[in-house]
């Protein structure tokens, strides 16, 4: 059930639907109805005809004049994603390396310490939720709100892939030493490495994603 808070009711649904269906939840094919939402979240069809309305212009899902149909991501979209992710993250990294503050730099630090925490706690969820924060947190480093916009929806669009990933323990390991490696690049003000081991991150992971695939 969707709680009613200061953000509107139809953003509340929207991101509830659309991690919903990135995570998998609803799978390829079904049909979403505006009364079959509106029981399961118990709000009334208006922000649940809205959040189908934005859902369709990002492409998740198709209306078909009998209910909204679940496009989700399909294998050529995830190699799409990947192919442009390892592009403009690598450029992101080098920019952050270059410009980013102490302050700046801080707060992909707490990200990183979080996520080694919980990695030795074994919390998948709260791994995914610190790795969304520190790759968040490196596209805002680069200063550009167009990679930002650009990435942060990518980057939500494979969270079913992701989920799976953390979950397997050498991959979620692999994955914080990564991210280690990458903070101490940007850290250190070297743009050449913070590429390099951005690269070698986006890249791992895309190939971890097409072997639990095969």
């Amino acid at each position: 059930m969707i709680e009613h808070k200061t953000v509107s009711l139809a953003d509340q649904v929207f991101d509830h639907l659309e991690t919903d269906i990135l995570s998998g939840k609803y799978s390829r094919g079904e049909i979403l109805t505006e009364s079959k939402l509106s029981q399961e979240l118990g709000v009334s069809r208006t922000p649940i005809r809205e959040a189908l309305r934005r859902l369709e212009q990002e492409h998740i899902i198709e209306e078909t004049g009998k209910g909204s149909v679940v496009i989700g991501i399909s294998e050529k979209d995830v190699d799409d994603i990947f192919v442009i992710r390892k592009q403009l993250e690598t450029l992101a990294a080098g920019i952050a390396a270059e410009n980013c503050t102490d302050e700046q730099l801080s707060k992909l630090r707490e990200a990183l310490e979080l996520q080694e925490f919980y990695l030795e706690k074994g919390d998948a969820e709260q791994i995914k939720q610190m790795d969304n924060r520190f790759h968040y947190i490196v596209y805002r480093l680069s200063g550009s709100t167009v990679f930002y916009d650009i990435l942060v929806p990518l980057h939500k669009k494979i969270q079913k892939y992701r989920k799976i990933a953390v979950q397997s323990s050498g991959r979620a390991k692999a994955s914080v030493e990564e991210h280690r490696k990458i903070y101490e690049a940007i850290a250190s003000g070297n743009k050449a490495l913070a590429e390099k081991y951005v690269l070698e991150h986006v890249e791992n992971a895309y190939s971890h994603i097409k072997k639990r695939g095969q």
